[in-house]
């Protein structure tokens, strides 16, 4: 995948030059990845599409997720990670992404099966022991017995490591007495195992498998939601619970482990699936627009400009969403492949290998869901009054999109996240931010230093350059808000008020960075494998991503520096200066590209890359 032999680290793309590193691309896929993507797709439309209604009301609701989830498992949709070993097909994380992303078709179940393939199978995986896996896997993988996670408690969401569920050993030595409730448990109302996060003696967090079946195990009643009504969500009750000790998940404390490696794995399927739906809504929106009932001044409104860009800025947002996320899920599945199995501590290096990559889990939950956000509704708008009507898939749709911004931590934490754990790097020494940052600033002040100066790009120089000022830019603005406020950046009352205005904009600039960046580097790999006509549609979505992206961190740089200078004329003025000097924007017929993007869209009637 790379071209050479040390890996990438996680942020890499903040300090490295960027486009000088192959990335895994979709278009790498290998044949059974796409064989099973395509086997996704056909069984939602055959099983799920037809039946939304058994999904969506009343006490067809656990039957049908049973029914469908058992059909699943029978067409082996929900082993494509579990190893050979365990009784599925170990294919990896890339070829997870492209059916996770086919199978979203239809809010509802994508979460339903992606909470069971993923934060439901996945920390037995990777983090339970041989007995666990011999156990559970088989039957996971299967679809025999299904899963959830159980981690949230009221007063303790975005807080996850803040659990009050108390767990002690009993006298006998035998099993753990599990008392508390965890609540939004997706899967809840049929799930037969959850992965439930408990205190040992009010201290220590950690993980347990627990069965439904279980003493002391009872499920709540059904929320009743704004959105994705279709799937299960319940609480789920622990009353003296007995829980046997072998069913401990890793070592008693260090339960954190499990917790946070699953929640970027499952920050990271969240901004992948919500491309299928994302996709959806294109071809469905393209597909109304020309038909010709819905002539508008004797022209179908697939004829209008504002329609037509439309579409093409919400393929622009897909393809930066599906560039990032098979980019990152290449990166992970790389360095997982390198780990030994067999070593005792390899739950740990799982463990690790998320940690490494949490900053491109996080922006790609964020941006995934805002794209699905942006993009569901241009649909509704499309549709103009038949948009609001729920006879019509978009209406249900813009409901089931909502949550996406919730789950997994929610966009506000995930921003927060990003520069965070940066300036822990920077500060532990493991990504050297600061000083980087200190000898850009020396440059910029060097009117004669060429900041671009070093960049290797045989196709497409002058987006390259573009990415390279967004990260040049972002660079400067991260070191100067450090800088000015190294002391008070470590206090949780700072982090918390004036900081987090600080901490989004930086956070909005490093996502569009690694946007922009992996965008440009799949359209150079595209030119050099099938030649600049052929690869003409994804150099144009790929520059109009750039230069949406650098519009927002212009405008992000810019009131972030007025605010580090506290309104202080003389201070905001250096940064604009020093932005004058990193600051640029590739020369492109922005609207022109915008209507060679969507002439495909609308001649083929899907999303085109």
């Amino acid at each position: 995948m790379s071209n050479q032999h040390e890996r990438p680290k996680g942020a890499g793309f903040i300090l490295d030059k960027p486009c000088q590193k192959d990335i895994f691309i979709p278009e790498l896929l290998s044949e059974d990845a796409l064989a099973f993507g395509q086997a996704g797709l056909e069984f939602v439309e055959r099983e799920i599409l037809p039946h939304v209604e058994k999904f969506e009301w009343g006490e067809t609701k656990i039957k049908a997720n049973i029914e469908a989830m058992k059909k699943a498992g029978d067409q082996g949709l929900l082993m494509v990670e579990v190893p050979e070993e365990y009784g599925g097909l170990g294919m990896g994380l890339t070829a997870t992404t492209c059916l996770s992303e086919k199978v979203a078709q239809y809010g509802s179940f994508t979460v339903t099966m992606l909470c069971h393939t993923g934060i439901g199978t996945l920390p037995i995986l990777f983090f339970g022991n041989e007995y666990q896996k011999q156990r559970y896997l088989p039957k996971l993988a299967t679809g025999e017995w299904l899963a959830a996670y159980a981690l949230t408690e009221a007063n303790h969401g975005s807080d996850a490591l803040g659990a009050k569920t108390r767990a002690v050993l009993s006298e006998d030595g035998k099993h753990y007495i599990l008392n508390g409730e965890k609540i939004f448990i997706t899967n809840g109302g049929f799930a037969d195992v959850f992965t439930v996060y408990a205190k040992v003696d009010g201290q220590h967090f950690t993980a347990f498998i627990v069965e439904k079946s279980f003493p002391g195990v009872s499920i709540g009643a059904e929320e009743h939601k704004m959105g994705i009504k279709g799937s299960s969500t319940t609480t789920i009750r622990l009353e003296d619970a007995l829980v046997p000790v072998e069913n401990v998940m890793g070592e008693i404390g260090e339960g954190h482990k499990s917790a946070l490696g699953v929640l970027d794995i499952g920050r990271f399927k969240l901004g992948v699936g919500v491309m299928g739906m994302a996709k959806r809504m294109i071809a469905v929106s393209a597909a109304y627009a020309n038909e010709n009932e819905r002539q508008q001044f004797k022209k179908p409104i697939s004829s209008f400009g504002m329609i037509r860009r439309k579409l093409a800025d919400m393929a622009a947002k897909v393809f930066a969403v599906e560039s990032m996320g098979y980019r990152t899920a290449g990166l992970i599945e790389e360095a997982v492949e390198h780990l030994d199995k067999n070593d005792a501590g390899y739950a740990t290096q799982v463990a690790k290998v998320f940690e490494e990559y949490n900053v491109e889990c996080s922006i790609i939950k964020v941006l995934g869901s805002e794209t699905a956000a942006f993009v569901i509704d241009e649909a509704v708008q499309v549709h103009g009054g038949y948009g609001f009507i729920e006879e019509y898939e978009v209406a249900r749709n813009y409901r089931d999109e909502r949550i996406n911004r919730i789950f997994e931590g929610t966009n506000e934490i995930n921003r927060l996240l990003l520069p965070a754990t940066l300036l822990k790097r920077s500060m532990t020494g493991r990504a050297p931010v600061m000083p980087m940052y200190m000898k850009l600033a020396g440059r910029v002040k060097d009117a004669g230093a060429d900041l671009f100066e070093g960049l290797d790009a045989p196709f497409l120089p002058d987006l390259v350059k573009m990415v390279e000022a967004v990260r040049l830019m972002t660079l400067y603005a991260f070191g100067t808000t450090l800088r000015k406020n190294m002391v008070q950046i470590q206090k949780p009352d700072f982090v918390m008020g004036k900081g987090e205005y600080f901490f989004e904009k930086l956070a909005n600039m490093i996502i569009q960075l690694f946007a922009m960046e992996s965008v440009v580097k799949r359209a150079q790999m595209l030119v050099a494998r099938n030649g600049q006509e052929k690869a003409a549609n994804a150099v144009s979505l790929a520059s109009v991503a750039c230069y949406d992206g650098m519009n927002v961190v212009d405008c992000e740089y810019r009131t972030l520096m007025t605010g580090i200078a506290g309104g202080n004329p003389a201070e905001i003025a250096e940064h604009e200066a020093a932005a004058a000097r990193m600051r640029y924007y590739a020369p492109m017929d922005v609207i022109g590209l915008k209507e060679s993007i969507a002439a495909l869209i609308v001649d083929r009637q899907r999303y085109v890359v």
